[in-house]
């Protein structure tokens, strides 16, 4: 999946408010780890939809 490099510059986790990294179909915070998936293109960004972060997530720099 690709979304627009504009859009993902945009984006932030709407909890910790720090950037998030595509991985794969999913854009992960860099701070907290939620997973916030994408339809069609689309990312959802609630915190209620969002899933724990993978197993091994270690925080980045943010």
């Amino acid at each position: 999946m690709k979304l627009d490099p504009a859009l993902l510059e945009m984006l932030a986790c709407p909890e910790c408010k720090v950037r998030v990294e595509l991985d794969g179909e999913r854009l992960i915070c860099v701070r907290c780890g939620r997973q916030y998936r994408v339809e069609d293109g689309i990312p959802i960004m609630l915190v209620d939809e969002a899933e724990p972060p993978p197993e091994g997530w270690q925080p980045r720099d943010a």
